[in-house]
This record gives structure tokens, sequence and C-alpha cells, in this order.
């Protein structure tokens, strides 16, 4: 509630002054003893002051009857009944959360509902299913289960009786088709199948085997600075195998004015291997102190 709607409400003598000022008055001039030492200052103040409250009273009295009209259109709500709107608010809304959260739970369970008729209907087809094979197997089983037939006894001794199946005549059939001495077809078809694997394992023989290769790349390091670099290479390039062909070379600059040799070479697997390289280059004490394999792809 603001300070106007209080002041509003209040009942305040804003009179009093002026009523304060007449008794006073009322009593000088009883006692006959009027007090004409007042200056003509004073009294303009107190004029002044006089119209400044006339002045407050008339725009309260206003301000009153505005909010008396407001207050006849709509009636001003109460403490106690925001109270009441606000607890009934929250009220809803937590009404409301339930609801939704009531409302949840009753789809999850109506999904798992659905998956569960939904697996029960795929079991009751499968189950049908299986009743129709077994509806159908009943004559199979039946002949299965049918009693032997009876042997008739001539006294005292069974009678085997004679059971000819067909497959027992087909075989028959076949002993008798069969020809001890062979024919001339049989010699033929032999001759011909020898002649088609000779001719296969010539043309197989006549096509060249794939010959394994690879490139190396090999770095031979000398002793020192003072070593001869082309003796060197001339040592590496006497190095001679049946699959082994060297390729181009370079000098590389080790470190301390040192270089040592990169050269490429072309080898056939099955005849050359690195081992046996490096054995044979090492040989020559003098001028390499080492050998690596730098590089080895195959072709």
């Amino acid at each position: 509630m603001s300070a106007v709607d209080f002041l509003a409400k209040e009942k305040i003598w804003f009179d009093k002054p002026r009523y304060d000022e007449a008794e006073r008055r009322f009593y000088e001039h009883m006692n006959g003893s009027p007090q004409p030492t007042k200056d003509a200052g004073a009294n303009t103040i107190l004029q002044d002051i006089a119209r400044a409250r006339e002045n407050i009273q008339k725009s309260l009295a206003g301000l009153k009857t505005t909010l008396c009209n407001r207050g006849s259109a709509q009636p001003p709500i109460s403490q106690h009944s925001q109270l009441s709107t606000g607890s009934s608010i929250s009220s809803s809304s937590a009404d409301h959360g339930e609801l939704v959260s009531r409302v949840k739970s009753l789809e999850l369970e109506n999904q798992s509902l659905h998956k569960v008729v939904e697996n029960l209907r795929a079991a009751l087809s499968k189950l049908e299913c299986r009743v129709a094979v077994l509806e159908k197997s009943p004559a199979a089983v039946s002949q299965a289960s049918a009693p032997a037939p009876s042997v008739p006894y001539t006294n005292g001794t069974a009678v085997q009786q004679k059971t000819s199946t067909p497959a027992k005549e087909e075989e028959e059939e076949d002993d008798d088709d069969i020809d001890l001495f062979g024919s001339d077809e049989d010699e033929e078809a032999e001759k011909l199948k020898e002649q088609r694997l000779k001719e296969y394992a010539e043309k197989k023989a006549k096509k060249p085997a794939i010959i394994a290769k690879s490139s190396i790349l090999l770095d031979v390091k000398p002793w020192d600075d003072e070593t001869d670099m082309a003796k060197l290479e001339e040592c590496v390039r006497s190095v001679q195998a049946d699959g082994l062909l060297w390729g181009t070379s370079k000098l590389v600059p080790v470190g301390y004015g040192i270089k040592k040799l990169q050269i490429a070479c072309v080898v056939e697997d099955d005849k050359v291997g690195t081992d046996m390289l490096e054995e044979e280059i090492t040989k020559f004490e003098d001028y390499v102190q080492s050998v690596d394999v730098a590089a080895f792809n195959k072709i």
C-alpha cells in the first residue's frame, strides 16, 4: 500500500492550525491583551503558510475523491487475497506437474505392453506353424509304427517270404550290365584323357617362371677421410654373382670430412641375399668399415 493510499484512508485534522489561531485570538480578545507588536513580515509568513495548507488540503481532497472512484470501479486486492492467489497458483502448478509425470509413466507402460503383445503374437504364430507341421506328419508316423507283417508257420518252422524292393532290382540289373572284358569306348576315353594331360603339362612348362627380384640400396662406410673412395667403389663393384646387377652410386657426406658410398643394386631373391653382399663387401678390410642396408624394395 502506497503512502498516498494510506493518507487518503487516515482521518487527519488538517485544519487544526486555523482552529489554534482562532482560539489564540479569542483568548487575546477576552483578556484584552492583543499583541500589536507583530511586524508585517511575520503576518506575511503566516499568510503564506495558511495558503500552502489550504492548497495541500485541496490536493488531498481531490486525490481522495479519485481514489474513491477507482475503488468503487475495482475493489483493492488485500494482502490476504494475494497470498491466497499465490498459494492457489503454486498448488495448480504442482498438480499440473504431477499430471504430466503420470501421463509420461502411462505412455511408458503402454509402450512396454505393445512390445509384450508383439512378442506374444510372434510366439503364437510359431506355435501355429509347428502344430500345422505336426498335423501333417501323423500319416508318416503311423506307417513307421505299423506292425511287421506276420510270418506264416508250416509244421513249426517259419517260412521266409520273398520281399523284393525296387533298389534290389536295380542292383541286379546293374550287375547284369557289367562287362568283364571291357570295351573299345573305355580305351579311347582313357587315351584322350592322357593326351589332354600331356598337352596341359607341356603348356605349363613353356610358360616362363616369374622371377622375384628386389632393389637394394647399400651404405658402405670407410675408415676415415683419407680412404680412397674410388678404390672403395671399385672393390664393391668387383663383387659379382649370378642374379646380381650393380646400379648407380654417389658419395654422401657423413661428417668431419668423411663421405660414405651409397650404391644401388638389383638382385634375384632366390640367388642373392643381403647377408651374402655384406659378407663379400666387408672382405675389403683396408677400405670398408661397415655395410648397412639403407633401403629394400620388392620389384
